[in-house]
């Protein structure tokens, strides 16, 4: 089945597993859940992805090799964990429930290349899996839970030893921010996309989790820039110009950038022109070349 998403014409395709494959491992989601008397926990947005062709489509945009080191966000059962241990040369599976923790290391105790660690991906120590070094680049999969995957992507983005690729599931909202052209720009695609280039992989309905969730989700797949796409001496001053611009969206730039930045509309319409941008334009149409432009003129005094 395959159709036009609402961002642009981009085709997408949702996971199109036969509905007796679902069914089979919604049982299996089950029966572990009932014998180690466990639930998924709302406060964790916890949603068991019981679709294998999903999964098998989140491992092949990961392109795994023997050589990778590999961070699931989110082990869960450990269903994507053993796909990924099986394909990868190392995997550090982090899960923030301790039940599930206790699963994991059960169900993957005959593989000697998983490590699992109970914790919050946002506070886990890392350094002793991955580190600057060209040979210790890793790989980044997860089913980001909801509420926390901006969180868990800038997170990675901004580590100074980055990722190589990400391929994470997200809400469909969220992914569909995250891939925007300009003229649909986000302050969130604005950031992702300064760090990475983004693509969907596929949709995937919100039957194809348990408990289903109230909206359906997609796989991005992020290649994070070696080198920045855009030149820069301060990215925190940078973003600061960005969130100042992006700070009231529905307003021209010279309105939301005086109003942020405290500055005169006068003043804002004039570093604008020296930019090259055209006052009454919105942060969305801006790409990131012109980003730079405004944040140099506007640095350089």
């Amino acid at each position: 089945m395959r159709s036009k998403s609402r961002v642009g014409a981009r085709p997408y395709q949702f996971s199109l597993s036969y509905p007796f494959i679902v069914d089979i491992m919604l049982s299996q989601v089950k029966s572990l859940l009932r014998q180690h008397k466990l639930g998924a926990r709302k406060e964790l947005g916890q949603h068991f992805l019981v679709d294998e062709q999903c999964m098998d489509s989140i491992v092949a945009a990961a392109t795994l090799t023997s050589a990778d080191i590999v961070v699931e966000v989110g082990a869960g059962l450990g269903m994507l964990t053993k796909k990924l241990v099986e394909q990868a040369g190392k995997v550090v599976a982090v899960e923030i429930d301790s039940g599930f923790v206790s699963v994991l290391r059960r169900n993957l105790s005959s593989f000697s290349n998983v490590d699992i660690l109970c914790g919050d991906i946002l506070e886990v120590d890392l350094s002793r899996f991955v580190s600057d070094s060209a040979a210790q680049s890793y790989k980044v999969v997860g089913n980001l839970p909801y509420c926390i995957a901006s969180p868990v992507l800038r997170h990675f983005l901004e580590l100074s030893s980055k990722p190589s690729l990400m391929v994470v599931m997200v809400q469909r909202e969220v992914g569909e921010a995250i891939v925007a052209d300009h003229g649909r720009s986000t302050i969130l695609s604005t950031s992702v996309q300064f760090y990475s280039k983004p693509a969907v992989v596929t949709y995937v309905p919100a039957k194809s989790f348990y408990p289903p969730p109230r909206v359906d989700s997609v796989v991005l797949r992020l290649e994070v820039y070696r080198e920045l796409p855009i030149q820069v001496a301060d990215i925190s001053s940078f973003f600061h110009v960005v969130r100042s611009g992006f700070s009231s969206p529905r307003k021209q730039l010279r309105n939301s950038l005086a109003r942020s930045l405290g500055m005169s509309t006068h003043n804002v319409v004039l570093l604008l022109e020296k930019s090259g941008i055209e006052p009454r334009r919105r942060a969305e149409t801006l790409t990131l070349q012109e980003w730079r432009n405004l944040w140099s003129v506007l640095y350089s005094g």
